[in-house]
């Protein structure tokens, strides 16, 4: 299903629309090894959500933006009868979406340890992209 915003659309010289291109994902530290050790339908539903997401669709599963790690961050929400599961993401940027953390909690309260390594991942991510732009600046002027 393609999305439904206009402003995910964009237009080519025909005047025709052109769906936005499938996202990469790029997997910050250890957060695809954690997700593997999840139960089989769970790994599924995450995988499900994300792939809506690199497509420019919402994700299935429950999402509520993360303010407290960083402007564009979300996380996708999952659960059965042992515990919650959460993948932590910046949203899609220059056609990648970054997950920052995926992790599995016992209680209502998110770890203070889980939201400072997203935070640092998150972190990481932004200095990554600034210094690639730098890069290409400098390239470019050359």
């Amino acid at each position: 299903m393609p999305p439904q915003d206009p402003k995910d659309f964009q237009m080519n010289r025909e005047k025709r629309i052109v769906l936005p291109a499938r996202a990469a994902i790029s997997w910050e530290g250890n957060s695809l090894e954690v997700l593997k050790q999840w139960p089989r339908e769970i790994q599924r539903d995450f995988g499900m959500a994300l792939r809506n997401l690199q497509q420019g669709e919402r994700p299935d599963l429950a999402a509520r933006p993360m303010q407290s790690i960083g402007q564009g961050v979300f996380e996708l929400k999952a659960a059965d009868e042992a515990a919650w599961y959460r993948v932590i993401y910046l949203a899609r940027i220059e056609n990648t979406i970054y997950v920052l953390d995926s992790f599995k909690k016992k209680s209502r309260k998110t770890e203070k340890s889980d939201l400072n390594r997203a935070r640092a991942r998150f972190s990481n991510v932004k200095r990554r992209l600034r210094e690639e732009r730098t890069d290409a600046k400098r390239k470019s002027g050359k």
